[in-house]
């Protein structure tokens, strides 16, 4: 419930300055989310937990994408 809070709160950010770290932050979040409500609906000895926790590495992925972004659109506009 946390990291759907948390990609609201991004959405809404994103929404107000356009920035694009806001909106990455969002999908990673929502990412998490549902990696969180899939892991619950899915029995932990079912084979594919590993694709879920897959999910979980694309969204630290999308976090790690949107502050390197970040950082080159710094350095572009000097």
């Amino acid at each position: 419930m946390g990291c759907l809070v948390a990609a609201l709160f991004f959405a809404k950010f994103w929404r107000q300055s356009h920035d694009r770290l806001f909106m990455i932050f969002g999908i990673a979040f929502l990412t998490f989310a549902i990696n969180r409500v899939l892991l619950a609906l899915v029995p932990a000895t079912y084979e594919a937990t590993t694709y879920i926790y897959g999910l979980r590495l694309a969204a630290f992925v999308l976090i790690i994408v949107a502050i390197v972004d970040k950082n080159l659109a710094g350095r572009r506009d000097r």
